[in-house]
């Protein structure tokens, strides 16, 4: 039971975060919001269908419920793994990409970290950060980039955590799924 309330710890979390971002203004991104939001609620039902098998000691609930955890666990492990392997190069990159590709994005930063510009800012593009109006603005490439490598060893750091939990959950709904159920035939325990 307690492999199954990790999960539901991450899944809201995942849904907290995420309401958390939209109620303080942080982030406009409503397709980003609703991607974090699905995936909590994805993992909560998940939990959900394992703490349901483990407690009915139901073996096709409990085998779904291993697959799935352990292909969450692949990717977790995966995606926390590049986290942690980008380097500050791969992470300059990342960002330009990142801000070359989302419009709404970039508002978002520009009016959250007072930046105007990828690297370099022209007086005659648009800016929503506060800092315009006295023509003192930073570009936001060397902000975002003091940020993104704390954030990548975070994220990654606390997926790896919880990914080997998983990967316990995995093991335990394993040895679980193969013992006999007690209420079945009490006679056979004896």
């Amino acid at each position: 039971l307690c492999v199954f309330s990790s999960l539901q710890l991450v899944s809201l979390l995942l849904i907290g975060i995420a309401a958390w971002g939209i109620g303080f203004g942080l982030i406009s991104s409503f397709r980003v919001v609703g991607v974090v939001i699905a995936v909590g609620v994805f993992l909560f039902f998940i939990a959900l269908v394992g703490l349901i098998g483990a407690v009915k000691h139901h073996q096709v609930l409990l085998f779904f419920y291993m697959i799935i955890l352990l292909l969450v666990f692949i990717v977790q492990f995966s995606v926390s793994c590049a986290c942690l392997a980008l380097n500050d190069e791969q992470q300059s990159e990342l960002l330009e990409v990142g801000w070359s590709n989302t419009n709404s994005a970039r508002t978002d930063i520009e009016r959250n970290l007072n930046c105007c510009g990828f690297r370099v800012f022209y007086p005659n593009e648009t800016c929503a950060a506060d800092c315009l109006r006295t023509l003192h603005c930073r570009p936001c490439a060397p902000i975002m980039e003091e940020y993104a490598g704390m954030v990548l060893r975070f994220v990654g750091g606390i997926g790896l955590f919880f990914s080997f939990t998983e990967i316990l959950g995995v093991w335990l709904t394993y040895r679980y799924r193969n013992q006999k159920d007690p209420r079945a035939n009490p006679s056979a325990f004896i």
